[in-house]
């Protein structure tokens, strides 16, 4: 698997996230980035690239900055959207077939996939969510799986 590092910076401490809501991120998104607190590797599964992370402030709006990726995926959980970093991800074609299979990521990955059709299944605390998306060439979908307080 070949992998190459987008942003990497060590020896910074990590905020926990999974407690902010969704609405502060975007709304500090023009503030400048601490670039000390931000670790993001794009990898590559089946030759379909993505990214995952958005663990603390720097980091999510490090990766919300990211471009070439055309699915846009955030994971949260109960009544005030709180991220949540520990999802299992399985993407699939309309045919059936798995595109990409991911193991306890978040709370934001990035995809770049070819145009067509998928169906993502998210899994947390072995309760599911579902959505099914198309993408056209060039365009950018979002899709925010969420949880209930109870999973």
């Amino acid at each position: 698997m070949r992998s190459f590092r987008l942003l990497a910076f060590s020896g910074a401490a990590v905020v926990a996230l999974s407690g902010l809501p969704a609405a502060v991120l975007h709304a500090a998104s023009s503030e400048p980035i601490d670039t000390s607190a931000v670790q993001l590797e794009q990898q590559q599964q089946n030759g379909i690239a993505y990214l995952s992370g958005g663990i603390g402030l720097d980091e999510s709006r490090a990766i919300q900055q990211a471009k070439g990726y055309s699915l846009h995926m955030t994971f949260s959980t109960g009544p005030g959207n709180k991220y949540v970093p520990d999802v299992d991800v399985a993407i699939q074609n309309m045919q059936g077939h798995s595109v990409l299979t991911l193991s306890q990521v978040g709370p934001i990955v990035y995809v770049q996939l070819p145009p067509g059709k998928y169906v993502i299944v998210g899994t947390r605390n072995g309760h599911e969510q579902r959505g099914t998306i198309e993408l056209q060439g060039g365009t950018v979908r979002d899709l925010n799986l969420h949880w209930s307080d109870a999973t």
